[in-house]
């Protein structure tokens, strides 16, 4: 879609008295025309939010160019004052390009297959399992991978089953249970991980994790802080199951882990049998008996060695006085060639 560079706000413009904006000419026209209707409908058309322009698209039909036409007016007056594209966003390019949103749709139907297929116990396979599963899950919105690398703990929540995402830029996204059986598996899947995260917030390390994907164990989780809220939503996890809190997936690594599930060529991770807690908590300490003379024959050693060594600072004096003997008459001989 075509920008507009801040200057064009100063020539050739017209003024919004209500909202106290300078609107291009070329864009006067679908400007009234949404904010007519944002006044008309109790919307805020400064700062928009994509829901409202996709309800707003919605309910005012017509061709494509036409659409992007006011698109395009939409976000510049955004943008010259200094506020996000509401235009530039997943939930209004799906309602803008419908054979976009149909294969979108055909796919977000085949992620959420692959993410209820996937296992959520047993270790490690239950650790990676949960996480690939909210993985494809968000994937299967159409937002961005970078949109999805910079979710924060804290940008997702449960609203009476329906699971809330809110994108960096301000995007949401809701996925609601199904309206013929009420099953959410989103929500369910969500909250696996969530158990993940929380059960790491009171227990850090992966040893009783282990036990926990093993034989889970409920988990009271409470509210976030502050910390716990800006922690990466999502996050790595090497062979040994460690998930370092502070940093974030990378946009390349979401992408091959969606494709592998797709084509179905995710490595398989083979469930490692776990030690039981009993044997892991009970240490049991040899018996050592020490030699009656055990610190006599020590303070002897020291003693021998201490006289053996005494002489050691005159034979390295020697060994280096001889080592520039020969170096002086190594340097006479190529002074000779």
């Amino acid at each position: 879609m075509p920008s507009i560079d801040r200057k064009d706000f100063r020539r050739n413009d017209g003024h919004d008295a209500d909202l106290g904006l300078r609107i291009p000419t070329r864009y006067r026209h679908d400007w009234a025309l949404f904010t007519d209707w944002c006044a008309a409908a109790d919307h805020r058309p400064v700062p928009a939010t994509p829901e409202t322009l996709a309800l707003f698209l919605h309910e005012h039909p017509a061709a494509v160019a036409t659409q992007r036409r006011r698109l395009s007016a939409i976000n510049a007056v955004h943008t010259g004052h200094g506020y996000p594209a509401p235009g530039r966003t997943e939930t209004v390019r799906r309602r803008l390009d419908t054979t976009r949103a149909q294969r979108l749709d055909r796919l977000s139907r085949l992620l959420l297959e692959r993410a209820v297929e996937l296992p959520s116990t047993g270790w490690p396979s239950g650790l990676f399992g949960r996480r690939d599963a909210l993985l494809l899950v968000l994937a299967a919105t159409g937002m961005t991978f970078t949109d999805l690398t910079r979710l924060r703990r804290r940008d997702l929540h449960l609203d009476d089953d329906t699971l809330q995402v809110t994108t960096r830029a301000g995007e949401r996204f809701r996925l609601a249970p199904d309206p013929e059986t009420g099953d959410n598996p989103a929500a369910a899947i969500y909250r696996r991980w969530a158990e993940i995260q929380a059960f790491l917030d009171q227990y850090p390390g992966t040893h009783l994790l282990r036990h926990h994907l093993t034989d889970p164990v409920e988990i009271v989780a409470d509210p976030l802080d502050a910390e716990q809220g800006r922690q990466p939503l999502l996050c790595p996890i090497d062979r040994w199951g460690h998930l370092p809190h502070g940093q974030p997936m990378t946009a390349q690594s979401v992408s091959a882990l969606v494709q592998a599930h797709l084509s179905g060529r995710v490595p398989v991770r083979k469930v490692l049998p776990v030690p039981s807690e009993v044997d892991t908590h009970t240490l049991v300490e040899p018996e050592i008996v020490l030699d009656p003379t055990y610190y006599d024959r020590g303070t002897a050693a020291r003693h021998r060695d201490h006289e053996a060594l005494e002489n050691l600072t005159d034979v390295f004096d020697e060994i280096e006085g001889r080592a520039d003997a020969l170096l002086q008459d190594l340097m006479g001989v190529l002074e000779g060639l």
